[in-house]
Parts: C-alpha cells; sequence; structure tokens
C-alpha cells in the first residue's frame, strides 16, 4: 500500500484509472473533501480510502446515495458502528435480490429468444422449401 500522507488529484486519476473530472465530481457529491493550496486539491490518505471505497461500491452497484449514505455514519464514530454494518448488510440482501431477478428476467428474455429464433426458422424452412417446390413445378 502507499504511504504517501498526500496526493495530488492527478496521482489519485492515474491510480484508479479515472478521469480528474470524475474525482471533481465526487467532491461536489460530498464524497471526498480535500484541502485546498491555492486552486489546488490535496488528497488525504483518509480521501484516498474512500475514492477506493467509491469504486468497490460502484462495482457492488450501490449509488452514489447509498455511498455517502454509508460514510455518514462511518463519519459518526471513530471506528464505524453497528448501525452502518447492519445499514450494508440490509444494502447487500437488496442487491443480491436485484441481481436474483435480474437472473430470472435474463432467462425469461432467453426462453422467449429461443421460442422466437425457432418460429423463424421454421417459417424460413417453410418459405425455401415453397420455392424449392415451384421452382421443381415450373
Amino acid at each position: 500500500m502507499n504511504n504517501q500522507t498526500t496526493y495530488s488529484i492527478s496521482e489519485l486519476a492515474t491510480e484508479f484509472d479515472l478521469t480528474t473530472r470524475s474525482i471533481r465530481f465526487y467532491e461536489d457529491q460530498g464524497l471526498l473533501s480535500p484541502q485546498r493550496r491555492g486552486q489546488t486539491r490535496i488528497y488525504s490518505r483518509q480521501d484516498r480510502v474512500r475514492l477506493k471505497l467509491i469504486m468497490r461500491g460502484k462495482r457492488l452497484g450501490f449509488s452514489l446515495a447509498e455511498i455517502r449514505e454509508l460514510f455518514s455514519l462511518w463519519d459518526e464514530t471513530a471506528s464505524g458502528s453497528e448501525k452502518q454494518l447492519r445499514l450494508l448488510l440490509d444494502k447487500i440482501a437488496e442487491k443480491r435480490a436485484e441481481l436474483d431477478q435480474q437472473l430470472k428476467d435474463i432467462a425469461m428474455v432467453q426462453l422467449e429468444l429461443d421460442s422466437a429464433e425457432a418460429r423463424c426458422r421454421e417459417a424460413l424452412n417453410d418459405l425455401t422449401g415453397q420455392k424449392q417446390q415451384i421452382s421443381a413445378d415450373s
């Protein structure tokens, strides 16, 4: 792990493969709070960790509002809280339920596509068979 105490926006952008604009957006959303030295943003280790958590949360399907809610609960105490952990467990259960429903929806669409494909192939076979019959009769 990097032991730097501060980071520039370009260092974080490179490390996390993000644009500086994305990082500024997370700041505008209240998820990051870098210090300023004139116009220059100075990001702390905590900002770096938060950025890492934002990226992980997004990969897991959490909205920025949900990530902000978890951060705010974490900020209430020095080491997080039972409330935060319970909320996170609830959010994980919600995401699992959403994914399960999406899997069911995908399976249903695949069945419908299989059925449509079979009907199309049958109709195409009927048409090509009719054309061959007409050619043979001529």
